[in-house]
């Protein structure tokens, strides 16, 4: 199997991508560990992140055989390039650029961009997607995704947004193939607060979720 698709099948396995923002690399990587303990192995920071690239390096030296790294708000080919650089195994964008797509693809690492409409999913799809994250998904919330399922069986789709421990269910219910979850895990407030232990455990109730869906399927 090659890396690319080990990263990807790992990524779907565990069913949730942690979005990490933070303006302290101590925090973050506080965060991250936390998010760990809990089960969420998938971990993306966003390139938003003040010394993102060093955090990205730093995380992928310390725990790299724990974590699948990845990074996101990427919204270049350059970006991307210098993600991959620096440990980043998969891309994600809040919006589709062919040109990062495809520097996504030469550096085989998988590339998620962003799409909302059916149109911009297709031309997501079409330009190469591993997933099409959709965002903002709570503009149009979990039942969206079924709508476009309909003409678009064979994309996977990825809602981010909104997405939290209420939601979750509802979008896996919906056809989510992962969820990108932020704030409702790796909150700002409880990484202020040092409340890792928080982080955690709201991890840990996510990958429950999950893996009770799953086991009803």
């Amino acid at each position: 199997m090659k890396d690319k698709d080990r990263v990807l099948d790992g990524i779907l396995e565990c069913g949730i991508v942690a979005v990490v923002r933070g303006q302290s690399d101590d925090a973050v990587f506080k965060a991250i560990e936390a998010a760990l303990e809990g089960g969420a192995n998938v971990i993306e920071v966003t390139l938003t992140v003040p010394n993102a690239l060093g955090i990205i390096r730093q995380v992928a030296g310390k725990l790299g055989g724990e974590v699948i790294l990845g990074a996101g708000t990427v919204l270049t080919p350059e970006m991307a390039a210098d993600a991959v650089d620096a440990g980043a195994q998969f891309i994600v964008s809040p919006n589709t650029n062919v040109a990062t797509i495809e520097k996504a693809k030469s550096r085989s690492v998988p590339v998620f961009p962003g799409a909302l409409t059916p149109t911009e999913v297709l031309a997501a799809w079409e330009a190469g997607a591993d997933i099409v994250k959709i965002f903002p998904a709570n503009v149009m919330g979990p039942t969206y995704l079924k709508d476009l399922h309909g003409p678009l069986p064979d994309v996977p789709l990825m809602p981010t947004g909104g997405v939290d421990l209420s939601t979750a269910r509802d979008y896996l219910e919906n056809g989510a193939a992962a969820l990108g979850v932020g704030g409702g895990l790796i909150n700002k407030k409880l990484m202020e607060e040092g409340d890792f232990a928080e982080i955690a455990n709201r991890a840990r109730k996510f990958r429950e979720i999950i893996e009770e869906f799953r086991g009803n399927q």
